[in-house]
């Protein structure tokens, strides 16, 4: 499957499902056993996380398949060679929604640390490889920090400070992104260390931060061949 036919058709059917879904989970489901909860919980949080922003709003707006062009990748950055920086910015916050959102329903429903990274996992899975798009999506680092940002905010802001900089002096969006996960990666670690995290949050940062930088994998072999492509650096067709 290459895509949903119509974005439009798409966010008035699928979009009001999952709301629907999500909703009647959180409210419905508070005194069901935890198998129950867990079995509606986390295959809504692979779908939400499948939401796919970066194609829906460019396909939208400009009748463009976003992974026809630059990476191929549905995320922020090759949104941003695409569509420009108000619609990369839009991605962003929508992203980064998907995760914060499954992290909150994880913890309202599932009352778990546990759960909640798995929820904020397969958020980012199903960003990475979405069911709605033949699983071929994004890189996932605005889902990551977004579901980082609830269950460990200083960790997210310690990514979040040196993504900007290094970004910005190398131009390299790539390499910010590398630089910040790991930065954030273990801040987790050594705060769940010293006790102001619980530690099975390190799992999060542990395999999200594994996963994050192995979708890096071909920006990692261009920047070490010096053919990555810079900040500002406009997308070109490759299909």
């Amino acid at each position: 499957m290459k895509g949903p036919t119509n974005p439009l058709v798409f966010c008035l059917t699928v979009l009001p499902l999952l709301i629907a879904g999500s909703a009647a989970v959180y409210w419905g489901l508070g005194d069901a056993p935890a198998g129950y909860r867990y079995a509606a919980v986390l295959p809504l949080a692979y779908l939400t996380g499948s939401i796919p922003w970066g194609y829906l709003l460019l396909n939208w707006t400009r009748g463009e398949d976003v992974r026809d062009y630059g990476s191929g990748r549905t995320g922020m950055t090759n949104v941003l060679r695409t569509g420009g920086g108000r619609m990369a910015s839009l991605v962003l916050l929508l992203d980064l929604s998907k995760g914060v959102a499954v992290v909150l329903l994880a913890r309202a429903v599932l009352s778990d640390t546990l759960g909640e990274v798995g929820a904020g996992l397969l958020a980012l899975a199903g960003h990475n490889w979405p069911v709605f798009l033949g699983f071929r999506g994004g890189r996932g680092v605005a889902v990551g920090l977004g579901g980082l940002s609830i269950m460990a905010p200083f960790a997210a802001v310690m990514g979040t400070i040196v993504f900007l900089p290094v970004a910005l002096m190398s131009r390299y969006l790539s390499l910010g992104s590398i630089t910040g996960v790991v930065i954030a990666s273990g801040s987790l670690l050594g705060l769940s260390l010293v006790g102001i995290y619980p530690f099975t949050y390190t799992w999060y940062g542990l395999i999200g931060g594994a996963v994050i930088i192995w979708q890096h994998r071909d920006n990692i072999q261009r920047l070490l061949q010096g053919t990555e492509h810079r900040l500002g650096a406009p997308a070109t067709r490759i299909n």
